[in-house]
């Protein structure tokens, strides 16, 4: 039984091999605003422009593309298992494209799951905080239901396992947002059951005591994280113009009006990136010095929220 069971998985996986290779050149087809992303046997396309009529003709053009595609590799798209999401923003146009090939139609989705994340179409993130609230909670009574036999180390350990992956995983989306705040509330509330604390004890010295980067702690670590490892996608200042100022080695801030870019991952690594301690920003050609600098900061102050960050230098954090 075991060589059979063997044998199949090395079918299986030759299998998903050789459909892999077979698919390989479909992002040939992108053209200028498409790209199309390959993950194992996902596949993605994505679309953008500016303008309505322009976008409704890069949707045809890609669709029929695609479709082209299929035909002359002896493959058939399956349209009940396909979906399109539509991003909009408050002020975009309010029209709903409806790509079709030959009477076929693909279904439209409020939401989609990529990688692990679920992704709606204002990108606010709120489906995807509710999957996880969903997790938490169920991990939050597992420790419940076990903090009375096991030690105070364990019960880290099975938060670390359990509550810290989950928290953690795709952190920098949506971490900045106003509804992770209930995911803040869970967190809480697992520390103090883990230390058999009360229900209204501060929480910040508990985080301190565990070890553990309160939620907008760990948006920090995981965002300076994400800047040193993609160096590329950033500029300093001195890169951009030759005026001397003691900014000069700080990421550059582009101008953005839209509060959506604001939020988003690029604008906002970058604020709180050169809010670090100089110190700790000196290291960042260093990635493990880098890190062990950044955690003992962060567990240090233990930031709830923005303003608390973005003020540390300023004032005593109130405990």
């Amino acid at each position: 039984m075991g060589e059979n069971k063997t044998r199949g998985n090395s079918r299986i996986n030759s299998g998903t091999h050789s459909f892999l290779i077979y698919i390989n050149d479909l992002p040939n087809l992108t053209s200028t605003g498409t790209k199309i992303l390959l993950y194992a046997d996902d596949t993605s396309i994505i679309v953008t422009s500016p303008n309505l009529e322009n976008f409704e003709t890069k949707i045809d053009n890609v669709f029929g593309d695609i479709n082209n595609w299929f035909k002359a590799n002896q493959l058939i798209l399956n349209y009940n298992k396909a979906n399109y999401l539509q991003f909009n923003m408050k002020n975009s146009w309010d029209y709903e494209v409806k790509p079709n090939y030959q009477g076929n139609c693909i279904k439209s989705s409020s939401h989609t799951k990529f990688l692990g994340l679920t992704i709606d179409d204002s990108l606010s993130w709120k489906a995807h905080i509710d999957q996880m609230m969903s997790k938490l909670n169920t991990a939050c009574f597992v420790i419940q239901t076990i903090q009375a036999i096991m030690s105070l180390e364990t019960l880290r350990m099975v938060y670390f396992a359990y509550i810290h992956s989950i928290i953690s995983y795709g952190k920098i989306w949506g971490g900045n947002q106003p509804y992770s705040d209930k995911i803040f509330k869970i967190q809480k509330r697992v520390t103090r059951i883990i230390t058999s604390s009360r229900t209204r004890d501060s929480c910040r010295e508990l985080f301190k005591k565990l070890e553990i980067l309160p939620l907008y702690s760990q948006y920090i670590y995981s965002i300076s994280i994400f800047v040193i490892k993609n160096k590329h996608l950033f500029y300093t200042n001195n890169q951009i113009h030759s005026i001397h100022t003691r900014f000069k080695t700080n990421l550059h801030l582009p101008t953005a009006n839209l509060t959506k870019f604001q939020k988003g991952v690029y604008y906002s690594a970058i604020e709180i990136f050169n809010s670090l301690p100089r110190k700790i920003k000196d290291l960042a050609n260093d990635k493990l010095p880098f890190r062990n600098a950044l955690k003992g900061f962060l567990l240090a102050y233990s930031f709830y929220n923005s303003k608390e960050y973005f003020n540390y230098r300023r004032r005593s954090i109130v405990i």
